[in-house]
């Protein structure tokens, strides 16, 4: 079973405030799609640096969402790209859609 983003560390961030918690999903739900276009268009045209750069930004938010697995493998696909290399692209595209699915639920 894939893991699947949660509030938890939201939670434990705001300490209860329920206004913070909002602002914070509000700034994702924007940012994030925003990101993952950039990210697959950049990994599109083969321009890893970008992507790596890309992957980075995309991390946070990955963190962010209590996803500490699909952050190690977001940490060694951007190792990766900074090498060149496509290696863990599958794995880290199917978090992305993961994370799709979950924010257009709230």
């Amino acid at each position: 079973m894939r893991e699947q983003p949660n509030l938890s560390y939201i939670n434990q961030m705001s300490g209860g405030d329920k206004d913070f918690e909002e602002k914070l999903m509000g700034i994702i739900k924007i940012e994030y799609p925003k990101e993952k276009q950039t990210y697959l268009h950049n990994i599109e045209a083969k321009k890893y640096k970008d992507s790596a750069d890309n992957v980075h930004k995309l991390k946070h938010k990955i963190s962010i969402l209590g996803l500490e697995k699909s952050y190690g493998i977001a940490v060694t696909y951007e190792e990766n790209l900074l090498n060149g290399k496509e290696d863990g692209r599958k794995d880290f595209e199917a978090i992305l859609d993961t994370i799709t699915d979950y924010l257009e639920t709230f």
